[in-house]
């Protein structure tokens, strides 16, 4: 269990707390890329971290974003003209370009030197991978753009994608770095032992501390002397990755992939739930036809969305539609898809849960050792140094992967080769 006061540390993000500092020490996923296509478009409201901005892309294509408010009267910027490499309010016509220098102030007299004191606040913002991300900490302390593996595959052999999710951004990450969970939560097949997670309900987990965050390690006994040996990646502050390369019977599934998901404070009570995939190799393309496929099994697929919005059409306002009929005959929850199965308990908790009132097992070493790394580097940050995990090249040649091996194998040397990076 945690204290209190260590709870509350972990959970709150917004401007000046101590997770808020910490995690605006790393770049955030803010928008997906396609959500800002058009030069000159429609400005988009962003919350993150606690904190009201609008993004636009400029006539340049450098994409701006910025406080919510203009700075003369704190007029709203997302009714503002996007035109000519700035954004401009509609209230006074004050304009600002990306970085947040005005450019022009029309209701001022020529040559006012309030133009060169009517700052914006803006935060650099980089558009890789289909992800538009944002960096929020000290310009000083600005870290290199990230460079994780699923970013440097080609568009043809990636998918991103994000969906809203009411509860604190923590349960949820505690949620993806459980693995165990999966073989009830997520059990669409009760009865069937012949799945690796029916098979064995109790995998053994070991947690290998990284220069990134960890290497978390789970092994699932299964019939005929096999083992099922999956290797995860947390790299801090909150993406996990995980590989999906073998079927359960040793082989390679039909399409071997790789996939992971960031958890992006929107404030201390919502967020968005990012996914990625990518293919293993040059061989493995992601088509748009298996993106939806493997989005729809999640319940996250095109028709799963309320129309216009990142909200699921299952969600805390219809009990995330659960068919107890279903839930009695054939699934352990009676919830369709695996991401909602995930959101209906995260989001069915307390919007911040009270984890002074836990009481956890060895099977929930994984979550524990990421709260001891998250409140560690709050502590970092505060003695004015670096979090862990800012330097890619920590992190950059490696990926997870999982295979079923013999038991009694060096699961190190076995899938040694699986576990470096190929893009």
């Amino acid at each position: 269990m945690l204290s209190h006061e260590d709870n509350e540390r972990l959970c709150r993000v917004g401007p000046g707390t101590p997770m808020g500092d910490m995690l605006r020490r790393y770049w955030q996923p803010a928008l997906l890329s396609s959500e800002l296509e058009e030069r000159d478009g429609a400005p988009v409201r962003v919350r993150l971290l606690g904190e009201d901005l609008v993004a636009f892309r400029d006539t340049d294509s450098r994409v701006g974003l910025v406080d919510a408010y203009c700075p003369h009267r704190r007029a709203p910027l997302f009714y503002g003209r996007n035109e000519e490499c700035g954004i401009r309010c509609i209230y006074h016509g004050w304009k600002f370009d990306v970085d947040g220098n005005c450019l022009d102030l029309p209701n001022e007299p020529p040559g006012s030197s309030m133009r060169d004191k009517a700052r914006l606040l803006a935060y650099p913002a980089l558009d890789l991978a289909g992800v538009i991300w944002a960096y929020m900490g000290p310009p000083e302390r600005k870290p290199p753009p990230p460079d994780y593996e699923w970013m440097r595959a080609p568009a043809t052999h990636r998918h991103v994608s994000k969906v809203y999710q009411a509860s604190n951004y923590l349960q949820a990450l505690e949620g993806g770095l459980d693995t165990g969970h999966s073989s009830f939560l997520h059990n669409n097949v009760m009865g069937d032992t012949s799945t690796v997670r029916n098979s064995d309900t109790r995998p053994s987990i070991d947690v290998y501390p990284t220069d990134y965050g960890y290497s978390y390690v789970s092994v699932r006994k299964l019939p005929g002397d096999k083992r099922y040996v999956r290797v995860y990646q947390y790299v801090m502050p909150f993406q996990q990755m995980r590989g999906d390369i073998s079927d359960d019977s040793g082989g390679r599934s039909a399409v071997p992939k790789i996939d992971g998901h960031f958890w992006v404070p929107i404030d201390d009570n919502q967020i968005f739930t990012w996914s990625w995939m990518y293919g293993d190799d040059e061989s493995v393309p992601i088509t748009p036809d298996f993106a939806e496929k493997d989005e729809k099994r999640a319940g996250r697929g095109k028709d799963d969305f309320i129309p216009g919005t990142f909200v699921l059409k299952r969600n805390p306002s219809n009990d995330h539609m659960i068919d107890r009929a279903l839930q009695n005959t054939r699934t352990f929850t009676g919830i369709t898809g695996v991401g909602t199965q995930d959101a209906a308990v995260q989001e069915g908790m307390e919007s911040i849960v009270d984890r002074s009132r836990e009481y956890l097992g060895t099977a929930d070493t994984a979550v524990i050792d990421m709260r001891k790394m998250m409140l560690a580097a709050t502590f970092t940050v505060e003695r004015g140094e670096d979090p862990p995990g800012l330097d890619p090249a920590r992190y950059r040649n490696m990926r997870p992967y999982d295979k079923v091996i013999p038991a009694g194998t060096d699961w190190r040397a076995a899938m040694a080769d699986g576990l470096k990076a190929k893009w």
